[in-house]
């Protein structure tokens, strides 16, 4: 009987190996270094010159040869102001502002291209996302929650040496309020009617990421 057990045991052992071989094969980790750039009251258009660094980590989990699901967090931070702006009110306001982000998301990835996590096959594809995060402001006027965020962008990644590979990504964060700059919370202040001062409650605030990436994809668990 002992022996029967100690048999059973083993199976299951190298039943529970194979399963978790196969499943470690669609899992990759890495992080990235990039920065990301505002645009709201005081950029209604993307501007360069307010470029600032962050970088992130994420789990991605390739579930099948065009679908991929990944988890991620990021720090960063913004910046605006409005004396580089060339309209007349904006430099009559004369308001300024750094913003401090972190974030935590959650996407879908299409692959356009085939990507198999398997030996002896070039990988590498363009791809497109969109999902849900939830982001941190904090700045001189706003010091709150985390609020809901709307990420979606694009990229391209590249297995460069298996298991390494690299990525570029570009997204758009969209934050359905006007606190991302401080502005909102002059807007609705009840002592505040300086018009100047305020921002439009309309115009929502959002935020980009562009990213380069470095990943590790689980392509075998090596016995102990």
């Amino acid at each position: 009987m002992s022996y029967f057990r100690v048999t059973i045991a083993r199976l299951l052992a190298v039943g529970l190996f194979i399963s978790f071989g196969a499943q470690a094969q669609k899992i990759e980790i890495g992080g990235g270094v990039g920065g990301m750039l505002y645009k709201g009251d005081v950029a209604p258009a993307l501007n360069p010159q307010f470029y600032r660094p962050a970088t992130s980590v994420f789990f991605r989990y390739n579930a099948t040869r065009s679908f991929s699901v990944r988890g991620g967090l990021a720090i960063g931070g913004i910046r605006g102001d409005d004396q580089a702006s060339r309209d007349p009110l904006q430099q009559a306001r004369n308001y300024s502002f750094r913003t401090r982000v972190s974030e935590a998301t959650i996407d879908l990835e299409y692959n356009f291209l085939n990507y198999v996590p398997q030996r002896n096959v070039l990988n590498w594809t363009p791809y497109v996302f969109a999902g849900f995060g939830l982001s941190s402001y904090r700045n001189t006027v706003f010091r709150g929650r985390s609020l809901p965020s709307f990420p979606i962008g694009i990229g391209v990644k590249y297995e460069i040496k298996r298991p390494w590979s690299v990525g570029f990504e570009f997204g758009t964060r969209f934050s359905n309020n006007d606190y991302v700059d401080g502005l909102g919370e002059r807007t609705f202040g009840a002592n505040n009617f300086n018009k100047l001062a305020q921002g439009n409650p309309a115009l929502k605030d959002s935020y980009t990421y562009t990213v380069l990436t470095v990943s590790y994809t689980f392509y075998k668990i090596v016995c102990p």
